[in-house]
């Protein structure tokens, strides 16, 4: 008996560019990955503290605190808050550092598509600021069409790849988003029209969706009560750094008694991938981000002042 096919679905716009993103990654980037897995036993106990605190006017998450500390880990790693541009026909390459941390950040849609959000210069936002912000993002998602979005993204891509005198690029793009089959349907007439009288104040633009300067997925969210750990993940050019959260997993970790003897506790460890361009960066320029992060859940209090 051959195989009995049950769904067949072309590639709508999201998968479009995510394919054509992370295939590009796989042939052009050298990736190095390293699993760092710190232990968050006492930076999970003051996060609840924080939010008991009544320091902030509304509940600071998990994910928004990690975010802050992440940019702080950053500040530490300036080599990593960066995009590259290699020719490797030339061997001529370019690496820009970038002051503000722009983030491209991984979220899950109401219709359970993904979006790559950029929230911009998080790393001059205070705690407070940095929740803000995120709780605005979800508002404006709420009023976006994902497809005019991102093919708006798509187009001025388009358009750069003429500009750079790439027709042959060009022209495949818009055949492929633009005819058959495989055609993109994007909003025409009056539902065009409604969409976009839409302020862009209430709903994402391209400028929300273009790349930042590193990259961070959290999937800890979605895989509570799994045992697992991300090894493996795709780095975009331009960016050289990209870093996925798991689930917090329960684990026995050392300590010290009052004595200064080892014992064995219950503890709660964070699995974090990290993945670098090793065009760009060495493992001794990733070092610095870890031990400020290390610092960071070794004295949790710190959040406080964020």
């Amino acid at each position: 008996m051959g195989m009995r096919p049950t769904k067949k679905t072309h590639f709508d716009i999201q998968r479009k560019i995510v394919a054509n993103m992370t295939t590009t990654a796989w042939k052009t980037v050298p990736h190095i990955g390293y699993s760092y897995e710190p232990d968050v036993t006492e930076f999970m106990k003051e996060a609840k503290k924080l939010n008991e605190s009544g320091k902030f006017s509304s509940k600071i998450t998990v994910n928004t605190i990690m975010l802050k500390a992440i940019s702080e880990g950053l500040k530490a790693a300036p080599a990593l808050n960066a995009h590259i541009q290699f020719d490797p026909k030339r061997v001529r390459g370019e690496i820009t550092q970038y002051d503000n941390i722009d983030v491209s950040m991984t979220w899950e849609l109401p219709s359970e598509q993904m979006m790559t959000i950029n929230l911009k210069d998080i790393g001059e936002k205070s705690l407070q600021e940095l929740n803000d912000y995120i709780k605005d993002t979800a508002r404006r998602i709420e009023n976006t069409n994902l497809t005019e979005a991102m093919y708006s993204v798509s187009f001025s891509d388009t358009i750069e790849a003429l500009k750079k005198g790439k027709i042959g690029t060009a022209v495949n793009r818009l055949i492929g988003a633009k005819t058959g089959k495989y055609k993109i349907k994007t909003l025409k007439g009056q539902a065009k029209k409604d969409y976009e009288a839409i302020p862009e104040s209430d709903r994402l633009t391209k400028e929300d969706l273009v790349q930042g300067t590193v990259c961070v997925s959290n999937i800890g969210s979605t895989t509570r009560g799994i045992s697992g750990r991300v090894t493996l993940l795709a780095l975009v050019p331009p960016q050289v750094f990209v870093m996925c959260m798991g689930a917090i997993q329960k684990t026995p970790v050392v300590r010290q008694d009052e004595n200064g003897n080892d014992i064995i506790v219950v503890g709660q460890r964070l699995p974090i991938c990290c993945v670098f361009d090793h065009r760009a960066v060495d493992f001794d320029e990733v070092v610095p981000f870890l031990n400020r992060m290390e610092e960071i859940f070794s004295h949790p209090e710190e959040m406080y002042n964020w």
